[in-house]
């Protein structure tokens, strides 16, 4: 059976109790998904309007209209530079997180690659066609706080480890991975590091000397910026082998005319975070504290996962005992809001995240949590009122299947 088709019949089961008040209209929508994707800031859709409608240019010719286009791209070079605490000329722009990765991970050639089991498909699979071309992949595992095993990474450096990435946060958790001192371990035993920072962005001050990383993963849809624009750190010295062929663009790494207005568009989203984001970072941590306080008070058997563990300010995962939790999400979503599970749609079944699991969660336990990610969309109010409509969703569906 296909995802479609499961996620529709499981669907209309829940439209069955549904409460009839809200049947007859459609609810308005709250967005609780910012770690999937984040609405187009107003600042970054002005610089993308803006550079499509007057600098369309390609920023290779040497014309006005060309150079238009060129300074265009500089800019947000400069701004994306200033969000991660680094030269721009450590910036290479390119399609987003996967590509970012895939660019880190196959251009450094290594022969031993350390990984944690936590890692987002993005490096996962990248590891994995690299251990089926012949390099060794070590996949170090997490506590049950989601935090990487340092020993781990250490004996696999004793063995020749050459290339450590680890996410600076993660995805479905928010967990923060303690970056600085595995690039200090790494660097001692002559490895490269790098770091997929796409859920650390824009949640995190950042600051690419502190955190001793030779490489770093952006994207621009997760802080306000357009999907289709992200970006790597390459710290000045690293040798990187181009995974495309073709011109001589970002400095010979990533061949192809610059997504000129997407580019902007991530530079404006950067610009915003750089200038706003301890003041948003800190507003964020205030709501994510009040959801979670208010769900642990009035829904019985809820636990916070990784709430010990340093995470990003904006993602709570909790997991609900008893409960499936694609039910749960879908009786949200005909509430009108929008939440994630920590649950994968994968080859036609619904798996258990690899996440929560290697953390010691029960496939049962997995599949009963819920990603709840904010975002500067997002309100004291539309809380409040997304934990009304959690508790009204738990107690039926609890009352259903108890």
């Amino acid at each position: 059976m296909s995802c479609y088709h499961h996620s529709e019949r499981r669907r209309r089961g829940i439209e069955g109790i549904r409460p009839a008040a809200a049947s007859n209209a459609m609810p308005m929508r709250c967005y609780f998904d910012h770690n999937a994707s984040t609405p187009v800031s107003p600042e970054a859709m002005d610089a993308f309007t803006q550079t499509a409608l007057a600098c369309f240019g390609n920023p290779t010719s040497i014309h006005a209209d060309g150079q238009a286009a060129r300074r265009a791209v500089d800019d947000a070079r400069r701004n994306v530079a200033q969000l991660l605490g680094c030269q721009p000329k450590e910036v290479t722009f390119v399609s987003g997180g996967t590509e970012s990765d895939n660019l880190a991970l196959f251009g450094i050639e290594a022969s031993h690659l350390v990984i944690s089991q936590i890692e987002h498909p993005a490096v996962l699979e990248a590891a994995s066609e690299l251990e089926r071309r012949g390099a060794r992949v070590t996949r170090v595992a997490v506590d049950s706080h989601g935090i990487v095993d340092l020993d781990a990474i250490r004996h696999a450096l004793a063995g020749g480890a050459d290339l450590v990435s680890i996410m600076h946060a993660n995805n479905e958790t928010g967990a923060i991975q303690p970056i600085a001192e595995i690039a200090r371990m790494a660097h001692e035993a002559g490895a490269t590091v790098h770091s997929d920072g796409v859920q650390a962005a824009g949640k995190v001050h950042l600051d690419m000397a502190a955190l001793g990383v030779d490489l770093y993963s952006i994207t621009g849809h997760k802080f306000g910026g357009p999907k289709g624009a992200g970006a790597l750190y390459v710290r000045e010295g690293v040798k990187l082998k181009r995974m495309q062929y073709g011109g001589r663009h970002e400095r010979e790494r990533r061949p192809g005319t610059e997504n000129v207005p997407g580019i902007a568009a991530l530079g404006s989203a950067a610009k915003w975070q750089h200038e706003h984001g301890e003041t948003e970072r800190t507003r964020l941590d205030d709501l994510r504290g009040r959801l979670e306080q208010a769900v642990l008070a009035r829904i019985a058997a809820a636990t916070v996962n990784c709430a010990a563990a340093p995470r990003t300010p904006n993602t709570s995962n909790i997991a609900f005992d008893g409960l499936d939790g694609e039910a749960l999400v879908i009786a949200l979503d005909l509430s009108g809001f929008s939440i994630a599970t920590g649950a994968a749609c994968s080859s036609g079944a619904v798996n258990p995240s690899h996440v929560l699991t290697a953390m010691g969660l029960s496939r049962d336990q997995a599949k009963s949590c819920l990603r709840f990610s904010l975002g500067r969309t997002n309100t004291a109010e539309q809380v409040d009122a997304l934990v009304d409509a959690l508790e009204s969703a738990v107690a039926r569906l609890r009352r259903l299947a108890p």
